[in-house]
């Protein structure tokens, strides 16, 4: 594919990628109409996946031919659980580089569930990443890198989530891919609606409530997750793995660039040594040979 030709499909791709870096914004703005994030998230993917099954209602029998589909939804949603829920609530940045982490849990996950030993590569990547993880964790206040409070598990939970998405959506390759978003989105839903019920029980997570003022938000995160998921099939499918990988590391871009300006991230040199690190072994692992598979995505 020529340079031309290769415009429209990297466009896409940052446009999923710009959806994803700010949407931390939205669920902020929800969260201060009075919907926590995880309500939100609920919300707006039971509204997504509602859409989808009116545009292929057939998909849900895919659910009918291959239950393990089901592993591929708890995986997904509790992706979409710790994401949305950690940047509602800590530094985005900070939250963006750790949910990042997810090439180096990758070279595990796979090991485990797919059989594919580490290479020397794979395990220099890891090295690299945990590396970078360290130093981000390591705050001056703090005599140890260890994860600085629910924002900071979240993330790293998320972004474990993610690769084990990935290995899933590789293992489940054979199965239709209508049936696969469905399961995706359907259970960011649930698992969210799931979470946050746990959440109210344990008096860390307020009853649904929503003010006039923030349907029209929901309605335009709902646009946005769907005009993302469409520009992210569109653009992967014309793509190599390798350059999607890449491209889609502009999140963390948007996701800095949008936070500095809203004042919702603290940089600092060991923020930019670390963040630095987790990013060079993405992308390292972005450039990687890999075998043929469903390109990476993030629900939605």
């Amino acid at each position: 594919m020529n340079d031309r030709g290769a415009l429209f499909p990297v466009s896409a791709l940052v446009l999923n990628a710009f959806v994803w870096g700010v949407s931390w914004w939205p669920l902020r703005q929800l969260q201060g109409e009075g919907l926590h994030p995880l309500w939100a998230t609920t919300l707006v993917y039971v509204l997504v996946f509602s859409s989808l099954l009116a545009l292929n209602f057939n998909a849900w029998r895919g659910f009918v031919a291959y239950p393990q589909l089901c592993f591929l939804a708890v995986a997904s949603g509790l992706t979409n659980v710790g994401f949305n829920w950690a940047v509602t609530v800590g530094d985005v940045v900070r939250v963006v580089l750790l949910f990042y982490l997810m090439p180096a849990w990758s070279v595990l996950v796979a090991w485990f569930m797919l059989g594919e030993k580490p290479t020397r590569a794979s395990l220099l990547r890891l090295l690299l990443a945990m590396t970078g993880v360290l130093v981000v964790l390591k705050s001056p206040d703090s005599p140890w890198p260890i994860p600085q409070g629910l924002a900071d598990w979240l993330a790293i939970m998320g972004g474990f989530s993610f690769a084990v998405t990935n290995a899933l959506l590789r293992k489940f390759s054979y199965t239709p891919s209508g049936t696969r978003m469905l399961a995706m989105f359907g259970g960011g839903g649930v698992m969210a609606a799931a979470s946050a019920l746990l959440g109210m029980q344990q008096q860390v997570v307020p009853g649904p409530a929503l003010q006039a003022a923030g349907i029209p938000v929901v309605l335009a995160l709902g646009l946005g997750f769907m005009a993302g998921n469409a520009a992210l099939q569109y653009g992967a499918a014309r793509l190599s793995a390798s350059t999607t990988a890449i491209v889609m590391l502009t999140e963390i871009l948007f996701a800095s660039l949008s936070a500095a300006a809203l004042g919702a991230a603290q940089f600092d040199p060991r923020i930019v040594l670390g963040g630095s690190l987790i990013v060079l072994a993405a992308v390292m692992a972005a450039m990687a040979p890999t075998v043929n598979a469903p390109s990476d995505t993030k629900s939605p």
